[in-house]
């Protein structure tokens, strides 16, 4: 990238880091996953990014997740001939050349291609080291979406136990193992949780420890749609750049150079005021190269470009007229051989090669035997003249400087144009200066800069007003208040009391003290609440679920086992406190068979009855 010095002062200028993804190394288990008891393996399957790892029991249990990539895979061209296969995640390295040939397991935040999402998993015990031959011998933690459909956990549950065989797993919801993991240990607490991710936002109230479903909303907006409404933003405040407006950095300036305004309307008057603008806009600098403007070429780059030019016709126009030599030589050789076969008395090869020829006569074959000769000889001039001459002349776009002696008048001249001279006195013409003209420098590093103002709080305020891109959504403060207004005072002071914040969508400046605002607008006066932001907003909810699968490894009421899954189906699960509500399918009652076997017994009997008594 070319330096920022051209723009003249720095302030406020950031380079895109265009970060490119390292592929993730074939990691070793280690000896604690190999004990006497299998270590559970935790997955956060997330909709943006999938973290694995392992569950350690012991005082330290280990770093963050061993395992982090995108959620995505691409298939190479030609895999099932012999090409490059199926890639995942971090072995993609830039997304943007394949943007196109992206898929993802996921509709929204729910798993729906089980195809793609076993690549995933694929992905995932390879990097990880699982070394158990035909299957994944270690209980599994998975995270899934909130109220998840009972297929998507039917079809997850078939490819866990029948493709990989692992002994049991257990489902939880990503927000309530962040809940779990950052609410003190022992305690059962209400609160409400407000989680928001890549495709939705979510806000749960929890009662006692456990998810009040029947409560639950959902807003159909994340980070994903952040990101697509800012690159439109920009697009079209700088048409010039489309191509270079990519969803990659629409999404770095998301994660870094956007922040929540507490109050929407009287932060984009601050912007208007121009030093608030000058002072506050990110100018982000786009990758550029100086060598693409012809006007940087010096004089002497551009006549030796021009040379090369001419040099490189030259050789065309040779190679051409060789080639176009060589044609008419042997079509030449061809004519003088059939005029040989007319000297030599063989009149019926004549003919026939005449015929081949398509003539009439031999006085036409002698014609354009004269007529091929002759251009035959002019192309070898022509090619013998261009090896020997082979500086060409350029043609100088400046006039020929007349000599100058010759243009000194004469006496007499000089008398004439005196005697002409009181007519013309009037309208002499003052002698012209010659003007300086001062050609503008243009700064080609500001010209590939996007500055970024108002679009730093547009891109993350559409979760709080939705109406911004079109949406006939609530927000996030108006779903909360009519989430809050279904229960009685007294639970509404309880749940204000615990307002939890987490999700990669909440890691925005001000969001909290925006969540403060908002709650402090709806709630009555001198009330209180508190609002709480997670720790790592993003990788609390592994967390979470590591520290649940630890202090619950030996409880096999909140694990699926093999047995459950083939007595009672893969959308059975067992609750507990960071899982969802279980809900069984309830077939409709039909009319059993059995039931009108009888009835219409009793119709044939007594139609029978009647055909008796008539005889």
């Amino acid at each position: 990238m070319a330096a920022v010095s051209a723009a003249g002062p720095a302030a406020n200028v950031f380079a895109f880091r265009d970060a490119r993804a390292a592929p993730d190394p074939v990691l070793e288990a280690g000896p604690m996953a190999h004990g006497p008891l299998p270590v559970p393996l935790v997955l956060d399957n997330g909709s943006f990014q999938a973290r694995a790892g392992w569950a350690c029991p012991g005082p330290d249990p280990g770093p963050e997740p061993r395992l982090q990539f995108r959620a995505v895979c691409a298939r190479g061209r030609g895999g099932a001939r012999g090409g490059a296969g199926p890639q995942v995640g971090n072995a993609l390295g830039s997304l943007e050349p394949l943007r196109w040939m992206l898929r993802s397991p996921f509709d929204r935040n729910v798993p729906v291609n089980l195809e793609l999402q076993e690549l995933l998993f694929d992905y995932s015990f390879q990097h990880l080291g699982v070394s158990s031959q035909g299957c994944v011998n270690h209980p599994i933690v998975l995270t899934e979406a909130v109220c998840n459909p009972l297929y998507s956990r039917q079809m997850m549950s078939e490819l866990l136990f029948e493709c990989y065989g692992i002994p049991k797993v257990a489902y939880g919801i990503d927000s309530l193992f962040s809940f779990y993991h950052n609410k003190p240990k022992n305690l059962t607490s209400s609160g409400l949780i407000i989680s928001s991710g890549y495709q939705c936002t979510h806000i749960l109230p929890i009662l006692e420890g456990r998810l009040d479903a029947k409560n639950c909303k959902r807003i159909n907006l994340g980070g994903s749609q952040a990101a697509g409404y800012l690159q439109r933003l920009l697009q079209l405040k700088y048409p010039g750049h489309l191509a270079a407006i990519t969803l990659s950095r629409m999404e770095e300036i998301l994660h870094e150079h956007s922040y929540i305004a507490e109050d929407y309307v009287e932060e984009l008057q601050k912007w208007q005021c121009p030093d608030y603008y000058e002072n506050n806009v990110h100018k982000m600098q786009l990758p550029f190269s100086s060598k693409l403007l012809g006007s940087t070429l010096t004089s002497e780059e551009k006549q030796e470009r021009r040379q090369q030019q001419l040099r490189r016709l030259q050789e065309l126009n040779a190679r051409r007229r060789e080639e176009k030599l060589q044609v008419d030589q042997e079509r030449l050789d061809r004519l003088l051989y059939v005029q040989e076969l007319l000297e030599d008395g063989q009149m019926d090869q004549f003919r026939k090669a005449l015929m081949e020829l398509n003539m009439d006569s031999p006085e036409e074959l002698q014609s354009y035997i004269q007529k091929l000769s002759s251009a035959v000889e002019q192309a070898k001039q022509k090619i013998l003249h261009a090896e020997v001459s082979l500086e060409v002349d350029v043609v100088d776009s400046k006039p020929e400087t007349p000599d100058l002696e010759q243009l000194e008048p004469s006496l007499e001249d000089v008398e004439s144009i005196n005697d002409f001279e009181p007519l013309f006195s009037e309208e002499t013409p003052e002698v012209e200066k010659p003007v300086t003209t001062v050609q503008p420098v243009f700064n080609l590093a500001a010209y590939h800069q996007l500055f970024v103002g108002t679009e730093r709080i547009r891109a993350p305020e559409i979760i709080f007003q939705p109406s911004l891109i079109g949406e006939e959504q609530a927000g996030i403060a108006e779903t909360l208040q009519y989430i809050l207004g279904r229960y009685p005072k007294d639970v509404q002071e309880r749940l204000v009391q615990n307002v939890f914040l987490t999700g990669g969508n909440m890691m925005y400046p001000g969001m909290k003290v925006r969540m403060e605002k908002e709650l402090l607008e709806m709630r009555p006066f001198q009330s209180s609440f508190q609002v709480q932001l997670a720790s790592n907003p993003v990788l609390d909810a592994w967390y979470g679920a590591r520290d649940w699968a630890l202090d619950h490894l030996d409880d096999d009421e909140v694990w699926i086992t093999r047995k459950d899954y083939e007595e009672k189906g893969g959308e059975y699960f067992k609750e507990h406190c960071a899982s969802n509500v279980y809900v069984p399918i309830r077939l409709p009652k039909q009319a059993s068979r059995s039931s009108e076997a009888p009835a219409s017994g009793k119709g044939s009997a007594a139609s029978g009855g009647g055909a008796g008594e008539q005889a």
